[in-house]
């Protein structure tokens, strides 16, 4: 996507999304138009924290390309959707051991290199 609603997010920085001028629903990522109803959306930068609505882990590496198999090989990750108070679900690499997930546990969310990552926030 090309224009205001582009910039490439700071690593480690908060997640930009858009939200609808017309019926005021928020996505992620960032689109010029609503998916609901069609109408033009304004930047907007989303909650730093949400609750994990789902989860898994990633046990097998994606195909090559465009993956780059790292020097050490590939280590399973867990990958989750975070909802935050927007009522956006972000797709996010999740920071945590899979034993400690939990749905509904509450969780920090930031822009990355790529898809954003999620980590545990103490209650």
């Amino acid at each position: 996507m090309e224009g205001a609603l582009s910039p490439l997010p700071e690593a480690g920085g908060p997640l930009r999304g858009s939200r609808c001028a017309d019926c005021a629903v928020a996505v992620h990522p960032a689109d010029p138009s609503c998916p609901r109803c069609g109408g033009p959306a304004e930047p907007v930068v989303l909650s730093g924290t949400g609750t994990l609505w789902t989860w898994t882990v990633q046990h097998h590496a994606p195909k090559s390309p465009p993956y780059v198999q790292p020097a050490a090989g590939f280590e399973s990750f867990a990958v989750g959707y975070v909802e935050l108070p927007e009522g956006v679900r972000v797709l996010a690499v999740l920071d945590l051991r899979a034993e400690d997930l939990k749905i509904g546990m509450p969780v920090a969310v930031a822009a990355a290199d790529g898809v954003p990552r999620a980590r545990g926030v103490a209650v």
